[in-house]
C-alpha cells in the first residue's frame, strides 16, 4: 500500500501536479478554467488549488473553503508590470482591476529605497517593488528640488562636481545594498549625466547583479543611433544586464531597427532585453528637462499636445502657461496611422516584453496606467491577431519574472502556473477583454477580467476591487 502511494506522488510530481491528499481542504479552489502557463507551455481546463497563497495542487476534484467558477474563462499568472509610476495604495487598486498582481517603478525608481517600501508596507492590493533612480540620486546630491517624479533643475543638466560625482555613484550603490530592486536610468530626462557617468553606474549594478532599466538618451537625427550604441556598449563591458523601457515610445518609425540591434547584441551574447505599451500617445510631465528648447518649436508641433485636464490642444501661448503650471501633458502622433503601424511591428517581434508607463496626477492620467494588458489581449491578440495569446502572456508574466530572479529569488515563483508558485493568477474572458480607459477617465478598468488573486486573496471579484483586501507585499532584492 505504502508502495503504491509513493508511486502515485511521483507520478503527479512527473505530470507537474500535487498528488491531492483525500482529506485536505484548500483554502480557495478555482474550478472548470482553462489554465495557460507560458513556462510549461500548459493549456488544459484544470482545477487550480491555493493554500497559504501558494497554489498547491493542479487537476482533480479538490475541496475548499471557498470556490472560483471560472468556466470560459482563461487562469493565467498574474500580469508583472515593470514600468509603473502610479505606485499609491489608490493606484494598485486600479491596476488590480486590469489583472496586474506585482508593479514595479524601474525607470525614475526612487532616491530613498527604505522610505519608499515603508510607505507602503500593509497598505497594497498588489506586490510592489522599487529600483534605485538615477535621477533621484542626482537630485539629492545636487539638491534639486524643483522636479517632482524626474529632475528639472540642475540634477537634470549640470555636470556634478567631483565630490557630487562620487556621491552619485555611491548613492546608486546604497540603493542597492538596501535592496533596490533594479536601477533606473531615466536618462534622456537628465541630459548633464555623461556618458562615463553613466557606464560607471552600470559598473555599481553589474556588481549587484542588478538589472539597469534605461530611457534612451535624446538624440539629433534619425541618423543618430549614438542612445543605444551607449547603453549596449555599457551592458557589454560590464555585464550588467540591461531593459530599454517603451522602446517604440522612444524610437517611433525606427522601431525595427532598434529592435534589429538589440536582437543582434543578444545574439552575441548581451543580456538586454526591452518593453512597450500598445498605445501611440505618451504622457509626460510639462516641465521636464525632456521638452526643454520648446520656444524654437513649430506651430503644428504644439497642436500635437493635449492638456488632460481640459482636452485642448495646446498652442505656443497656453504650452507657456501650463509649463508654468506643472503637470502631465499627452504627446500625440502626428500621424496616428503610421504610430499604429509602429506599434504593431514591436507587438509582431517576440523580444518585447509589455508594460504600461502608467502615470496617475491626480484623476488625470494615461489610459495605458490600467488598461495596457487588457488592451494587448482584446485587441492585437484577438482583433487584429498580431501574436499568439500564450506568447502575450509569456510577455506579461514569465518575461518579466525571469528579467528580475537573478537579483530577486523571489521571482522564480512568479509569472508561472505550477505547483508551488505564488498563488498571483488573473482571470480573464478571451472573447471579451479590451481596455475601456480614456484621458478623461484614466482608471476605468477594462472589461473581462472578472478576478485576480494576490497570494490567494481575490482583489478583484465579479469585476469588483474588493475593499479591505490587501495582500500585496514588498518585492525586494537582499538588504547587505
Amino acid at each position: 500500500m505504502r508502495l503504491a502511494v509513493r508511486l502515485t506522488s511521483l507520478a503527479a510530481l512527473a505530470l507537474g501536479t500535487a498528488a491531492p491528499a483525500r482529506e485536505r481542504t484548500y483554502d480557495l479552489v478555482i474550478l472548470h478554467g482553462r489554465v495557460m502557463d507560458p513556462e510549461s507551455g500548459l493549456d488544459a481546463v484544470r482545477a487550480v488549488a491555493i493554500a497559504g497563497g501558494v497554489i498547491r495542487a493542479l487537476g482533480g476534484a479538490p475541496r475548499a473553503r471557498d470556490t472560483i467558477d471560472a468556466a470560459g474563462l482563461v487562469v493565467a499568472p498574474g500580469f508583472i508590470d515593470l514600468h509603473q509610476h502610479a505606485q499609491t495604495p489608490e493606484a494598485y487598486a486600479v491596476e488590480a482591476t486590469g489583472g496586474v498582481t506585482s508593479a514595479f517603478e524601474l525607470e525614475d525608481g526612487t532616491g530613498d529605497v527604505d522610505a519608499w517600501y515603508d510607505e507602503r508596507a500593509g497598505r497594497a492590493a498588489i506586490n510592489y517593488g522599487v529600483a534605485i533612480g538615477e535621477g533621484h540620486v542626482r537630485m539629492i546630491v545636487m539638491h534639486d528640488t524643483v522636479g517632482r517624479t524626474e529632475p528639472v533643475g540642475d540634477a537634470a543638466t549640470r555636470a556634478p562636481t567631483p565630490d557630487e560625482y562620487s556621491a552619485i555613484i555611491a548613492g546608486v550603490e546604497r540603493g542597492l545594498r538596501r535592496g533596490a530592486v533594479a536601477v533606473g536610468f531615466p536618462i534622456a530626462y537628465t541630459p548633464g549625466a555623461s556618458p562615463r557617468e553613466i557606464l560607471d553606474e552600470f559598473r555599481v549594478a553589474a556588481r549587484y547583479h542588478a538589472s539597469c532599466h534605461v530611457h534612451l538618451r535624446d538624440v539629433e537625427s534619425d541618423d543618430d543611433l549614438r542612445d543605444v550604441q551607449e547603453v549596449v556598449t555599457d551592458a557589454l563591458v560590464t555585464g550588467a544586464p540591461l531593459q530599454v523601457v517603451h522602446l517604440s515610445a522612444s524610437v517611433h518609425e525606427l522601431t525595427p531597427l532598434y529592435l534589429g540591434i538589440l536582437t543582434a547584441a543578444r545574439a552575441r551574447g548581451v543580456d538586454v532585453t526591452t518593453e512597450m505599451y500598445p498605445f501611440t500617445a505618451s504622457i509626460q510631465e510639462i516641465e521636464g528637462a525632456a521638452l526643454d528648447g520648446w520656444e524654437k518649436r513649430p506651430d503644428a508641433w504644439f497642436a500635437q499636445l493635449e492638456w488632460p485636464p481640459t482636452g485642448e490642444r495646446l498652442t505656443r501661448e497656453s504650452f507657456a502657461r501650463y509649463r508654468a503650471q506643472k503637470g502631465f501633458v499627452v504627446h500625440h502622433a502626428p500621424d496616428e496611422a503610421r504610430a499604429e503601424a509602429w506599434v504593431r511591428a514591436a507587438v509582431r517581434d517576440s523580444l518585447p516584453m509589455f508594460a504600461s508607463d502608467g502615470i496617475l496626477d491626480g484623476p488625470f492620467g494615461h489610459p495605458r496606467v490600467v488598461g495596457t494588458f487588457a488592451r494587448v489581449l482584446g485587441h492585437y491578440v484577438r482583433d487584429t491577431r498580431d501574436l499568439g495569446l500564450m506568447d502575450a502572456l509569456r510577455r506579461m508574466t514569465l518575461a518579466p519574472a525571469r528579467r528580475l530572479e537573478r537579483r530577486v529569488p523571489a521571482m522564480r515563483d512568479k509569472g508561472r502556473v505550477r505547483v508551488g508558485a505564488d498563488a498571483d493568477l488573473t482571470l480573464f474572458d478571451p472573447a471579451r477583454v479590451i481596455d475601456r480607459a480614456t484621458y478623461r477617465e484614466p482608471t476605468l478598468a477594462p472589461a473581462g477580467i472578472p478576478f485576480v488573486l494576490v497570494r490567494g486573496v481575490p482583489v478583484v471579484r465579479d469585476g469588483k476591487p474588493q475593499a479591505g483586501a490587501l495582500p500585496g507585499r514588498a518585492i525586494r532584492a537582499a538588504i547587505r
